[in-house]
């Protein structure tokens, strides 16, 4: 059984909206053209001329107690023991069942295989010790990938000096995307 609890942190004080994280996933997990795993929400703020724009990084939350998974009638959905929550490709039927229980709208059908896919936190790159790929080739460094459980690791030590928010907590899902610098504009987006 694994030890490690892993998860996400987006440090929104570093992120400009390049969205290299966006064509980094869809590159490395071949995201057909119309769909996305993760996407960067660009969020406008106030009135001119004190107008600003912020942006808010979206990506499957592998939640600690994820909807998605309790309600696949082909049990394809399920949790590692490190909680990234993954889909078997030969169990989906394509039911549609799990998106409409994802309260962050982060499913989609791959229009090719008829199936549900999600962000994964690029779960074969993480079995062989690589970070997601959109860690990696984050050209600010404003995603954080690591072991919750570990007191040690930046992703704990950054939660531990900072104030973090989670989206949609009151879904009871206890999602594992964390977030710095998250304002009150973005919780209400999403």
């Amino acid at each position: 059984m694994s030890s490690e609890r892993y998860g996400i942190l987006f440090d929104l004080r570093r992120c400009t909206g390049c969205q290299t994280c966006q064509v980094s996933c869809k590159s490395e997990n071949n995201v057909p053209l119309g769909v996305w795993r993760s996407w960067v929400k660009q969020i406008e703020k106030g009135r001119f001329p004190s107008a600003t724009k912020s942006f808010l990084p979206v990506m499957c939350n592998n939640c600690e107690r994820p909807a998605c998974v309790w309600v696949c009638p082909t049990k394809a959905s399920t949790r590692r023991p490190d909680g990234i929550v993954i889909i078997d490709a030969h169990r989906c039927i394509g039911c549609r069942h799990c998106m409409a229980a994802c309260p962050y709208g982060v499913r989609y059908i791959n229009p090719f295989l008829g199936i549900a896919q999600k962000c994964d936190w690029c779960s074969k790159r993480i079995d062989a010790g690589l970070v997601p790929a959109c860690v990696r080739d984050c050209p600010t460094g404003a995603i954080i990938f690591g072991d919750l459980r570990d007191p040690q690791s930046e992703i704990s030590r950054l939660i531990s000096e900072f104030p973090v928010n989670r989206l949609k907590v009151d879904m009871g899902t206890e999602p594992r995307v964390f977030y710095i610098g998250l304002d009150e504009y973005a919780l209400l987006e999403k």
